[in-house]
């Protein structure tokens, strides 16, 4: 069984509510549900939250609602938390995150990364965006070196891992956390590249504004 999980806090210390902010209309949190609903790969499709406005969205949507601990809506918890609440709660065999604050995510994007997870033998499935670019970390070349000028189409890609959509395997995730391990990385990790724009993460008032104006341009509800 393959599930949906869409984390939907009410705090937020830079953006308030902004699981619930609009972009075109429409709550982001609803669009994500939307998505995980058009996609047609999941078995069901949650909404995890501490607050019961979120319950409402759910029932509306016909989608289910898992309420969390009020602890595990607090700025204080770990995503490693609440989703290990989460699995030991639902019997599943993979479990998806999809963030409704990535909603520049399109609906086959979400279907091909579950699809490219089911093909493969990952415990953990990473979505990221490829960066062709000269990178640096601490001052000292990543993939590049000071010795040479290397055409940027040459250069090998940096993975930044987007948070967009994750998935995991739940028997996995939930060894890591009975041994007290890392459960994010746990086990044989993957990587599904994704469209830049679909990497753009909301937790400003800026970067809303950046998806409202890249809305039109890209985007588009199939």
């Amino acid at each position: 069984m393959k599930l949906a999980m869409i984390p939907a806090r009410m705090g937020s210390q830079r953006l308030a509510r902004k699981n619930l902010r609009e972009l075109a209309g429409i709550p982001l949190v609803t669009r994500a549900v939307r998505k995980c609903l058009a996609a047609e790969v999941f078995d069901e499709v949650w909404l995890n939250s501490e607050h019961d406005a979120f319950a409402e969205i759910a029932e509306k949507e016909g989608v289910a609602f898992h309420k969390r601990p009020e602890a595990l809506g607090s700025n204080e918890a770990t995503s490693e938390e609440y989703l290990a609440e989460f699995l030991q709660s639902h019997p599943c065999e993979y479990v998806f995150q999809v963030h409704s604050i990535a909603p520049l995510l399109q609906t086959k994007e979400i279907t091909s990364f579950v699809q490219a997870m089911m093909k493969g033998n990952a415990d953990v499935m990473l979505s990221c965006e490829e960066v062709l670019i000269e990178c640096a970390l601490d001052g000292k070349p990543v993939n590049f070196s000071f010795a040479e000028k290397t055409n940027s189409q040459d250069l090998r890609p940096i993975q930044r891992i987007s948070w967009s959509i994750t998935g995991w395997r739940r028997s996995t995730y939930l060894s890591a956390i009975e041994e007290n391990q890392c459960a994010t990385y746990y086990g044989k990790v993957d990587f599904f590249t994704i469209n830049p724009m679909a990497s753009h993460i909301i937790k400003t008032e800026e970067d809303l504004r950046i998806a409202e104006t890249l809305w039109p341009l890209i985007y588009s509800d199939k």
